[in-house]
């Protein structure tokens, strides 16, 4: 039976810092023993967001859950705030850890993080994957028709896009941020853990938060979803801000790929692991188990 989350987990520090090659400095948590697990968060928000999963998945593997550059205890960077970046940090945080071969697990921002890995470094070092409610396109393109934008699951106009970022850098930044994630929510999310989930998005400087939406909104991944050659487990939410739709399309890109979608009832909506985390562990772990 569903039981849902009713307030925040009890989130454990950082285990260390670790310096990229660029010189930005990334927190990260890890935990267990056996096959590695690298968990990215997503966009404005930390690697806090995962720790139900820290605490179960560890059971079964070396879980590490980095606060990607710039986002919850990782300091703002000097630069490098590109999805391409982040998929070096990607790269970096394994060989820092002498992880040869891994899992990749990405939610929201996190998931074009793998997806510009594998553009770039390709899948030699994955074992599985789990893209956790991503669009492959997340802006409008000029000349993109109604039902190819519905499959991109296009949630921005190019002028719409403009102006959030502009919302992000003026004075109504916090408040620019809080409703935007009270849209990624279920209704009946408990308080408290809507309440803490704000919080770590705030820890996110605002302009970090700009520059990184305008990389992870204006990349077209479309091209990269046919060439994953790895088991997948694609995740949806009925009631998420990422429409349906989206995600099913990007399973039917991916060779036999599987699909999940949680209802609403289940805590389908933007943040499963956080709403529904004894159902999403069981899933995920079921998968990489296999």
């Amino acid at each position: 039976m569903f039981s849902a989350a009713k307030g925040p987990p009890t989130v454990s520090a950082p285990d260390g810092q670790l310096i990229m090659s660029d010189g930005a400095r990334i927190a990260y948590r890890m935990q267990g023993s056996g096959p590695a697990l690298i968990m990215v968060h997503g966009w404005s928000q930390s690697g806090a967001m995962f720790q139900h999963q820290l605490d179960r998945l560890s059971r079964d593997f070396t879980v590490v859950v980095p606060d990607v550059r710039g986002h919850g205890e990782s300091p703002p960077p000097a630069g490098g705030l590109r999805m391409a970046r982040l998929a070096a940090d990607v790269r970096e945080i394994a060989d820092h850890l002498g992880m040869a071969r891994f899992h990749l697990l990405g939610w929201s921002m996190g998931v074009s993080v793998i997806w510009a890995f594998i553009d770039l470094f390709g899948t030699s070092r994955i074992e599985k994957l789990v893209f956790v409610d991503q669009p492959p396109m997340l802006t409008v393109l000029p000349g993109m028709g109604e039902e190819e934008a519905a499959d991109c699951g296009a949630l921005f106009t190019l002028e719409s896009l403009a102006a959030l970022f502009a919302a992000l850098r003026s004075s109504d930044a916090d408040a620019t941020r809080a409703n935007f994630v009270g849209g990624m929510v279920t209704g009946d999310i408990a308080p408290p853990l809507f309440e803490w989930i704000i919080a770590e998005n705030g820890k996110t400087d605002a302009g970090v938060a700009a520059a990184l939406l305008l990389s992870h909104s204006t990349n077209d991944w479309r091209d990269v979803l046919p060439r994953i050659d790895r088991p997948a487990l694609v995740i949806g939410g009925a009631a998420s801000h990422v429409a349906p739709r989206s995600q099913r399309f990007v399973h039917g890109q991916i060779a036999g790929s599987v699909y999940r979608e949680f209802s609403a009832a289940e805590g389908g909506a933007h943040f499963p692991f956080l709403e529904a985390p004894d159902l999403f562990n069981e899933l995920v772990g079921d998968f990489l188990r296999a």
